[in-house]
């Protein structure tokens, strides 16, 4: 999938496993590596990077394969979410510290149009997950908000 705003893919442009059903030389079972995904969530990991130390270290190419859902859905089967999805939270993290730079750098015609940009699409991720009930219906975007997160 290409990226919102520009004409190019994403950043890693790497390929997912070709097969989705589970490999012969893994040898993991289904209660093993539920309890390693929320034993590292409550470590405090992202679900992106769950899956990337279950691939390294764990030689566990797909989660879905062996469980059959995906991790996020194991983490809100066991209660062990964030208050904010990821890529939502990794989106505001990106535009608070784009608006410090910017603070210092008030000239910076390029990246006053990207925190546009990354602004909008908090926005539009935001409705969906309203939408979807993953975020209250009175979450807004701001500033002074964001610093907290």
């Amino acid at each position: 999938m290409a990226r919102l705003h520009t004409h190019k893919r994403g950043k890693s442009q790497s390929t997912r496993p070709i097969g989705k059903r589970l490999p012969d030389w893994s040898k993991r079972e289904r209660e093993e590596v539920e309890s390693l995904v929320i034993d590292l969530a409550k470590e405090g990991y992202s679900p992106s990077v769950i899956g990337i130390i279950l691939r390294d270290q764990y030689g566990i190419p797909l989660t879905k394969a062996i469980v059959g859902k995906k991790i996020a859905r194991v983490l809100k089967d066991a209660n062990v979410t964030t208050e904010m999805p990821e890529d939502l939270q990794n989106l505001v993290k990106k535009a608070v510290s784009l608006s410090r730079h910017l603070k210092r750098h008030k000239r910076d015609k390029v990246n006053i149009r990207s925190l546009q940009l990354i602004e909008s699409k908090i926005h539009r991720l935001s409705e969906y997950y309203k939408k979807k009930g993953s975020i209250p219906k009175t979450w807004k975007y701001k500033f002074e908000m964001a610093k907290l997160v």
